[in-house]
C-alpha cells in the first residue's frame, strides 16, 4: 500500500471519531498506544527477536483476539497495566486512558493498525502520518496544542543555519512534540551533508538528543514522534524526560541548543488557600547560575540555555519581542548575553506563522565562550523578516523557500563573511550599549501599508495582523493590571 493511501486511511478515521467528540489530540494518543504495541509485537518476532518485556496477557495479540465490550474492558486494563512498566513502555502508557467509548470504532482502529507492518514501513511514511496529525491537532484552536507546535519551515531554517555536526549533542529544554530533534536528525542523516559511518549512525540514534517536556500528554506524543522517526529505542532510556527543566542545573552540557520555549511571560503555580479557593502565585527560580532572579519564563529559559551550553556550544532560540526591549531583568539578561556569548544574529519573525494568536517573536543565535574580561559580542546582525511580510496559517503559510534569503544572508558556511542588504543590517556592540535599556528591538524598514493605501494586503491578512496587535495590547494591559493589584 502506498504512502498516500495509508495516510488517507489514518486521517479519515480521525474525522469519523470527531463526530463522536474525540478530538485530534485524543485520537493521536490512542494511535500512539496502539501503534507502539503493534510495533513491539513485530519487533518480538523474526528477524528482530527482541525481548521487550511486555506482559503476554497485555500484548498486541491480546487486543486482536477480542471485540465488543470485552475489547473495551481489556483495553482499559491494558493501559493501566502497561503504565506501571519501566522504561519507554511505562513512559508511553503512564496515566493512559481510553478516549474511544464506542467498542465498534475501537475494533476498527485495532484492525486498521493490524493490517499494516509498521516495523517494515519506511520512517518517512510513519513520520509523515504522525507529523500530519500533530499539525492537524495544532490547528484545532480549542485544544490549545498549537503552543507546542513550531512551524516546521522555521525549525528547518534554524537547523540549516546552525549546521550541527555528527557525534555532537543537541538539547531542547522545552521540546514539545520534538520538531527540532526531527529536523536536526534529518539534517545529520542527509547524505548531501554528511556520510555517516555505523558508529556515527548509532550515536545519532541513541546519544545525540536530550530534552525535557513538562506537559504529560505532549511528552507522550513527543516520545512516539521520535520513536517513529528512528530516534531512541524501545529497550533504551527515552531521549526526553518529563520535568521542569528550569528548576535546577542538570549538570549536563551540550554542543547545541535548539528550542522554542513556551509563550507567556510568567511562570506560576496554582495552590488552594485557607478558604479553600484556588490562587495563582508567580514561580521564581532561585538558581545560583542565573544572572538575575525573575518570574519571567522567557528570561529564565534564556539563562538556562546559556547555562547548559558547552563553552564552545551554539544556540538558536525563539523568543518573544519583550525579551529584546523590556527593562530591569530583561536588560540584565541582554547585557550578560552580549558580554558572555557572541550574540551574532537576530531574525525578526513575521506575524501569522504561529498557532497562538498575538505572538511577535524573533530567533536569537548565539555562541558560548569561556569567561573573558572583554565582551564576546562584537556586532549583532539583524534580519528584518517582519516589515512588509505577510503570512496566514491557512491561505498563505510560510515555507522554507520564504526563509532562503535569510539563510543565504546568515551564510552558515562562513558567517564571518557577510554583506549588508536591505533587510540585513549589522550593529556594533558599542551602538547597542548606547541604546535605551540596551534594546535589541531594532528595525529600519518603512511599513508600506502605512504609506500606500491603494495596495493594502488581503483582508484576511489585515484581519490577522490586527488580531495580533490587539492580542499583544491586551497582554500588556493584563500585565499592568496585575502589577496594580499587587
Amino acid at each position: 500500500m502506498n504512502t498516500e493511501t495509508i495516510i488517507s486511511k489514518v486521517w479519515s478515521f480521525s474525522t469519523t471519531l470527531r463526530d463522536d467528540g474525540v478530538g485530534y489530540g485524543d485520537y493521536l494518543e490512542q494511535l500512539t498506544y496502539l501503534i507502539f504495541l503493534k510495533m513491539a509485537n513485530e519487533y518480538s518476532k523474526p528477524p528482530y527477536n527482541r525481548k521487550l518485556n511486555i506482559p503476554e496477557d497485555y500484548n498486541w495479540e491480546s487486543l486482536t483476539d477480542r471485540k465488543g465490550a470485552e475489547l473495551e474492558t481489556h483495553y482499559v486494563k491494558l493501559l493501566q497495566t502497561l503504565g506501571k512498566e519501566k522504561g519507554l513502555i511505562g513512559q508511553i502508557f503512564v496515566k493512559a486512558q481510553n478516549q474511544i467509548q464506542d467498542p465498534a470504532k475501537l475494533f476498527r482502529i485495532v484492525k486498521m493498525i493490524d493490517s499494516e507492518n509498521w516495523a517494515m514501513m519506511g520512517t518517512d511514511v510513519k513520520g509523515t502520518i504522525y507529523e500530519g496529525l500533530l499539525e492537524k491537532n495544532a490547528e484545532d484552536v480549542k485544544s490549545g496544542a498549537g503552543q507546542y507546535f513550531t512551524p516546521r519551515a522555521l525549525i528547518k531554517a534554524m537547523v540549516e543555519c546552525v549546521k550541527p555536526e555528527p557525534n555532537k549533542t543537541i538539547s531542547d529544554p522545552a521540546c514539545g512534540t520534538g520538531g527540532f530533534f526531527l529536523a536536526a536528525y534529518e539534517y545529520l542523516s542527509n547524505t548531501d551533508n554528511y556520510s555517516l559511518d555505523q558508529e556515527q549512525k548509532k550515536f545519532l540514534k541513541l546519544s545525540t538528543f536530550r530534552g525535557c517536556e513538562l506537559v504529560a500528554n505532549t511528552y507522550r506524543l513527543c516520545l512516539m514522534n521520535l520513536f517513529l522517526h528512528n530516534i531512541g529505542s524501545m529497550d533504551a532510556d527515552p531521549p526526553v524526560t518529563r520535568n521542569d527543566s528550569l528548576i535546577a542545573d542538570p549538570g549536563d552540557r551540550f554542543d547545541y541548543v535548539l528550542t522554542n520555549p513556551p509563550f507567556g511571560k510568567k511562570s506560576s503555580m496554582t495552590f488552594t488557600n485557607e478558604e479553600g479557593k484556588q490562587e495563582k502565585e508567580d514561580l521564581v527560580y532561585n538558581r545560583q547560575d542565573f544572572w538575575t532572579t525573575t518570574s519571567n519564563k522567557q528570561l529564565n529559559f534564556v539563562q538556562h540555555i546559556r547555562a547548559i551550553l558547552k563553552t564552545d556550544g551554539k544556540a538558536a532560540v525563539v523568543v518573544p519581542d519583550n525579551v529584546l526591549f523590556e527593562g530591569k531583568a530583561a536588560e540584565i539578561v541582554r547585557k550578560k548575553l552580549l558580554e558572555t556569548t557572541d550574540l551574532h544574529t537576530i531574525l525578526r519573525l513575521p506575524t501569522g506563522i504561529f498557532y497562538k494568536q498575538g505572538v511577535k517573536a524573533n530567533v536569537i543565535f548565539f555562541d558560548n565562550h569561556p569567561a573573558s574580561k572583554k565582551p564576546w559580542t562584537k556586532e549583532v546582525w539583524i534580519y528584518d523578516f517582519r516589515t512588509n511580510i505577510h503570512f496566514t496559517l491557512k491561505k498563505s503559510p510560510m515555507r522554507l523557500a520564504d526563509l532562503q534569503d535569510f539563510i543565504d544572508c546568515y551564510n552558515p558556511v562562513n558567517r564571518h563573511d557577510r554583506k549588508e542588504t536591505e533587510r540585513f543590517k549589522k550593529f556594533t556592540y558599542d551602538e547597542i550599549m548606547e541604546r535605551d535599556k540596551t534594546s535589541l528591538d531594532i528595525f529600519w524598514l518603512k511599513d508600506k501599508s502605512l504609506m500606500d493605501l491603494d495596495n493594502l494586503p488581503d483582508p484576511d491578512i489585515l484581519a490577522a495582523e490586527i488580531a495580533v496587535s490587539l492580542e499583544s495590547a491586551l497582554e500588556s494591559i493584563r500585565e499592568i493590571t496585575k502589577k496594580l493589584e499587587t
